[in-house]
């Protein structure tokens, strides 16, 4: 057998020109101790806060504790295989999880991993799992409305886009019931949506995934979910985790988002379970000091996105992105934001563009569960301060049969009458005070006194006007729909309907205007106000079907 010098030393050199050294070096420690999800490290001394650090079985955990002679870490993951002396190595890092179109319809766990057997998700983006939230300048006042479908919150507790709506009430009072309703009445619209469960079981959350599915709310919905069987440090990312992947559409692609926190409060139970086995001090409740702070700075990154507007070269390609070629309309200096400085810009041979990644909105339903309707617990008093007003629902009505269970006394909304519709708000404007009297004036009526005729009106037309704003679940309304329907109550149409025929008359009502007056339907769409006209045809309208309701 002969050997070929020339190819041996060709592949000699080649191997030769390929060799690069490098010493691959990282900091490590050791376990000293682990147990309930929370893990004490030895020899990580450089660590900083929040950093993401890798053990010897592949599991990542969170540096939550920077102690003198050791650091506390969350295991997120499985902690029970990792033990004392096992090898921690430090990644230099924060945590990020992975985002994008492809986690849409999926369910996911905190760090992104499928859990709807549908295989791996593949993507290249990923996004840091807390942000700091958008400054005063970043944001804009919330004017655009987001429709729940559910006629006694669009009316009298109406939600904006980017606001922080805060649904609050004891177990089993139909809080995820609202949330889910307000998620399939986002179909065929531009809103994604993301459902974060907290604590729940399998089981719930397993039917939860059914009715979007069913209402085929799964084609735009992504949902998030930390069981009460996952530890307790999963179940504490998991908000920040739905969060940042509405965050990624919101600042990159400038879409509306809406973000379901359900709930807050196993949330802050799992973090004074991590704070406890920290050794943190404890406080009020054995809630930690910082317990406010981890849900504000989750709910602060809530909002509705200032629009960006950027100076481009006229004549610069279309498909050019705006402010990359451009330069940052606010940046420009001497120019103020006028009509003027826009004209000067035009004759200066430039053009104003806004920026197509700006605008967009991130709405946040956080749930919180009260016990025995106290709503001045320490959670939900300080989940209220934070939030943009809160929809109360009471166990007494709920079992009194008036579902959605709205209790319109305590419920508000503090920024979504400036996004209401101009219809929905003339005739919605004094149903609130009008219910809450009414509930006053039933009160009263119970003892049995004599009422005269006035009081027995008004009487009446509140009882009407509490079965008119009842809804079967996952039955959302179309905004015209529930502007038609209340203004049917409010201008006294229904005081001579019998009780139990009140729902039929709205459904038959309904019916009439869709198919002999769309036009009309179609007007109080189109402008979205009730001129005097509009409201004198539709008082026909009604009118003449109650001559023929039977």
């Amino acid at each position: 057998m002969k050997f070929k010098v020339d190819e041996i030393s060709s592949v000699l050199q080649e191997e030769i020109q390929k060799y690069r050294t490098g010493v691959d070096v990282s900091e490590v420690g050791r376990v000293i101790a682990v147990g309930d999800g929370i893990a004490r490290v030895y020899g990580l001394s450089n660590a900083f806060a929040s950093e993401l650090v890798e053990f010897a079985n592949g599991e990542l955990g969170q540096v939550l504790n920077l102690e003198e002679n050791s650091v506390g870490v969350a295991i997120l993951g499985d902690y029970l295989g990792i033990k004392e002396g096992d090898e921690v190595k430090r990644t230099g890092r924060l945590l990020s999880i992975p985002v994008g179109d492809a986690m849409i319809g999926r369910v996911v766990d905190p760090m992104g991993r499928p859990l709807d057997g549908r295989g791996v998700i593949e993507t290249p983006h990923t996004q840091p799992l807390e942000v700091i939230a958008p400054g005063i300048a970043g944001r804009q006042p919330v004017t655009q409305p987001l429709q729940t479908g559910i006629k006694a919150v669009d009316s009298m507790i109406p939600i904006g886009r980017g606001q922080r709506e805060l649904i609050i009430g004891d177990r089993k009072t139909g809080k995820t019931a609202i949330a889910l309703d307000t998620i399939i009445n986002q179909k065929g619209g531009d809103v994604l949506c993301f459902y974060v469960a907290i604590g729940q079981k399998e089981s719930t959350v397993a039917s939860v995934v059914e009715v979007l599915r069913e209402n085929g709310a799964m084609d735009y919905t992504v949902v998030v979910t930390a069981s009460s069987s996952m530890p307790a440090p999963l179940q504490f990312i998991a908000p920040y985790a739905g969060c940042a992947m509405a965050e990624y559409f919101m600042y990159n692609h400038g879409k509306h988002t809406l973000c379901v926190y359900d709930d807050l409060s196993k949330q802050a139970a799992a973090y004074r379970q991590m704070s406890l086995l920290l050794r943190r001090p404890p406080g009020r409740e054995a809630y930690p000091g910082d317990v406010f702070y981890v849900h504000s700075r989750l709910l602060e990154r809530s909002c509705k996105l200032a629009e960006r507007r950027v100076v481009v070269e006229k004549g610069a390609p279309d498909d050019a992105k705006n402010g990359v070629d451009g330069k940052e309309y606010m940046g420009v200096p001497g120019i103020e934001e006028s009509k003027d400085a826009m004209d000067k810009l035009g004759a200066d041979g430039h053009e104003v563009r806004v920026d197509p990644t700006s605008g967009g909105s991130l709405t946040a339903l956080p749930i919180i569960e009260t016990l025995e309707g106290e709503v001045s617990a320490y959670i939900p008093t300080n989940v209220i301060s934070i939030t943009d007003g809160q929809i109360y629902l009471e166990p007494n009505l709920f079992f009194a049969g008036v579902r959605p269970a709205v209790n319109v006394g305590i419920s508000v909304s503090r920024v979504g009458g400036n996004a209401q519709r101009k219809s929905m708000k003339k005739i919605a404007g004094s149903l609130r005070l009008d219910l809450a009297s009414f509930r006053e004036l039933e009160a009263f009526a119970q003892l049995g006194t004599d009422l005269d005729a006035a009081t027995q009106k008004q009487l009446d037309r509140g009882y009407r006007m509490v079965e008119l704003l009842k809804q079967p679940q996952f039955m959302p309304y179309h905004v015209n729909d529930q502007v038609l329907s209340i203004f049917a109550g409010a201008q006294g149409f229904l005081d001579d309907i019998a009780l139990d025929r009140v729902r039929e008359f709205e459904a038959g009502m309904l019916k009439h205007f869709h198919g002999e007056f769309p036009e009309v339907v179609d007007e109080l769409d189109r402008t979205g106000a009730l001129g005097d006209e509009l409201s004198a045809k539709i008082k026909t309208i009604i009118t003449n079907f109650k001559g023929t309701f039977s």
